[in-house]
């Protein structure tokens, strides 16, 4: 599934907090948005799965969705994690798992699927009947990447998913979201400003600044960059 961007903008009440971006994420590939806080990465996440107004124009395949509904958006494969993990505190990992894959109507198929998560995550197996509020902030995220796995989406849009996490926790995150990205031969847009680990494993990146692109490129010329060196590789 391939996604487009042309000259978006967004915002909350009376001013924009982006400005006519545009990008794409091909079939496959994961693409990096690094930026400091504040910077409108959030906004930018929402305004693509329709969770807040927007204009400009959002493609799915060619199809315009820049004003579809978030529920009508996730129907056609675009899912996202969000920043904060978004579990349900008080349903157990298990009803979590359902909860994602409510538009679904194979239960065979939606059972196999809950197996194949725990399998990936066997920490979530050990507490599937615990009340994911009180799983760690580690646990929750792998619970929020597996719920949203669950609709089987095409693109998966990620919202700092190493935030609060450790070091560790951040690597084997990031191990797991690269090998979903080859098996199921699934573009990712990811959100992140732990910039080294996000780009060891993207295809290529962008770097927003005050609510718009001010460079772009592949992993590899965007970990050399200076700026993004300095700004987010500490070097």
């Amino acid at each position: 599934m391939n996604l487009e961007l042309h000259d978006v903008s967004a915002g909350y009440g009376a001013g924009d907090v982006l400005h006519q971006v545009s990008l794409d994420v091909r079939s496959g590939e994961i693409v990096v948005m690094l930026g400091a806080n504040g910077a409108g990465k959030t906004t930018l996440m929402r305004a693509i799965s329709g969770v807040i107004s927007r204009r400009g124009t959002i493609l799915l395949d060619g199809v315009d969705i820049s004003r579809a509904r978030a529920d009508e958006i996730v129907r056609r494969g675009l899912v996202q994690v969000p920043q904060g993990r978004g579990t349900f505190v008080d349903l157990t990992v298990e009803e979590n798992l359902r909860v994602g894959a409510l538009s679904r109507g194979d239960a065979v198929a939606v059972n196999s699927d809950i197996d194949r998560w725990y399998e990936t995550y066997p920490r979530l197996a050990e507490r599937r009947r615990q009340k994911a509020g009180l799983l760690s902030g580690g646990e929750q995220q792998m619970l929020a990447v597996s719920r949203a796995m669950m609709s089987r989406p095409r693109l998966l849009l990620c919202d700092e998913p190493s935030l609060g996490l450790s070091p560790k926790l951040t690597r084997e995150l990031f191990a797991s979201l690269e090998a979903i990205n080859k098996e199921w031969d699934m573009g990712m847009l990811i959100v992140e400003q732990n910039a080294a680990i996000a780009l060891s494993i993207a295809t290529r990146g962008y770097l927003l600044e005050v609510g718009s692109i001010t460079r772009s490129g592949d992993a590899e010329t965007l970990s050399d960059s200076d700026a993004v060196r300095a700004a987010y590789l500490g070097y």
